[in-house]
């Protein structure tokens, strides 16, 4: 394509970044999209349940949130493919957007629990099908010797704001504007990042359709899922995917109230403990990428990533409480969990490699798994706070880690898919572009 030779006789900043430079202004409007969606992850829980909400029901709400994330995760690559990555990202954002309203004007202002979970629901559709549509967008655009460093830039800002970025600016803004005008400064910058990203990214391969002409819907949609029985293995990397961040989207319901009230430490050095622990997460997302090459994918998943969690999410839990009120010891335990949910990264260089053949509907399953962690992890808080509180959970958790380990033993490359990879080396054609829901 003429666009992706011009992209790799590009010499700009960006370019050396390994930014690809037509589609710089879309990572800056990533980063703030996600910055304002990643404001109230912190606090909302303990907002609603300050409204009178019940924990259960606040988990309930995150919960079935997270299944519409889920789900638009999963189909943000066949609609790219359907209608071009940038169009899925305007009608992403335009959810977003019009929910929120919603959410926060006959939710959150009224106290009205089932406006709230209408909306948030609805809303759920919203930020995956902006971002996950930007990846395809990316993959699409990029040539094959950036693809890496962009995907890698690519989760840098979507973790960035979400919530690291997002956590500090409440941290900051709830003692100053309070915390419903800290919800609306949300919806601001949303907005301000979708827009700033579709209206000065120019790139001419986001706006047409991506799959070959005459391929009926059916067909993309359905080969982007039924990838899971036809390579088992890319169904259990799913399940190591979903295991992976579920502890974290479960500790947002849980953890705001446990720090604050059993720890000791303000909403606002919550926020800023959050922050810390995903500053930890995106730092180490980079630096497990490069491990991986020189230790193995299968290596840095399971021992630094399963094995690790285990370890750090139990510390997490138990060593501030040993330590009531100690800042700097609960931030270093949290900057251990960070690193250790960020060693999961090399799942996205490992899956293709398993299913070289179909790499865009392999990263469509890891897709899936990514979206699935959004709501199990709130759905473990919902089924079993009541067994033995959190401390109940945290068990789960770890647990579960320690399963996804024995998982990730059997993410192996066959013979045959290495012979295709080696195959494909000497054809030269070895990094093909690639779409998530072909």
């Amino acid at each position: 394509m003429k666009q992706t030779d011009n992209l790799s006789e590009s010499t700009s900043i960006a370019d050396k970044l390994g930014i690809p430079a037509p589609l710089f202004w879309g990572f800056v409007g990533l980063l703030f999209f996600m910055i304002g969606d990643g404001v109230e992850a912190g606090y909302l829980a303990p907002y609603l349940e300050g409204q009178g909400i019940s924990s259960r029901n606040t988990a309930l709400l995150f919960t079935i949130y997270g299944v519409t994330v889920s789900l638009s995760s999963w189909a943000s690559g066949p609609l790219s493919d359907l209608w071009g990555p940038k169009r899925v990202m305007w009608i992403g954002l335009a959810i977003w957007g019009v929910f929120e309203v919603v959410f926060l004007t006959f939710g959150v202002a009224v106290n009205s629990y089932p406006i709230m979970l209408a909306a948030y629901t609805m809303r759920g559709f919203g930020y995956p099908l902006f971002t996950y549509g930007f990846l395809v967008w990316i993959a699409a655009a990029t040539p094959p010797r950036q693809l890496g460093s962009a995907a890698g830039w690519f989760w840098f800002a979507f973790s960035g704001g979400l919530p690291t970025l997002g956590s500090l600016f409440a941290s900051f803004s709830i003692p100053l504007i309070g915390e419903m005008a800290t919800f609306w400064s949300s919806l601001a910058l949303v907005m301000f990042g979708g827009l700033l990203a579709l209206l000065m990214t120019r790139e001419p391969i986001g706006s047409r359709r991506l799959a070959a002409p005459g391929t009926p819907p059916a067909k993309i949609f359905f080969s982007s899922i039924s990838i899971l029985w036809r390579e088992p293995k890319t169904f259990v990397a799913m399940i190591v995917r979903t295991i992976n961040t579920s502890s974290e989207y479960a500790f947002l319901v849980i953890m705001p109230a446990f720090f604050t009230k059993v720890i000791g430490f303000s909403l606002s050095q919550w926020l800023q403990l959050l922050s810390i622990i995903f500053l930890s997460n995106i730092l180490v997302n980079l630096v497990s990428g490069i491990t991986a090459d020189r230790l193995g994918h299968r290596t840095v998943v399971a021992l630094f990533g399963c094995v690790g969690a285990a370890i750090t999410v139990p510390l997490f839990y138990y060593v501030p409480q040993m330590f009531p009120g100690n800042f700097p010891i609960a931030a270093a335990m949290g900057a251990l969990y960070g690193a250790t949910i960020a060693a999961f990264v090399p799942l996205s260089g490992l899956v293709p490699q398993i299913c070289p053949k179909e790499k865009a509907a392999a990263l469509s399953a890891l897709g899936l798994g990514a979206g699935a962690s959004t709501w199990v992890g709130p759905a473990i808080v919902t089924w079993f706070e009541n067994w033995h509180g959190i401390e109940g959970i945290i068990w789960i958790f770890s647990g579960l880690y320690v399963a996804s380990a024995l998982m990730t033993l059997v993410l192996t490359v066959s013979p045959e898919a290495r012979r295709y990879i080696d195959a494909a080396a000497a054809r030269g054609d070895v990094a093909e572009e690639v779409t998530l829901g072909h």
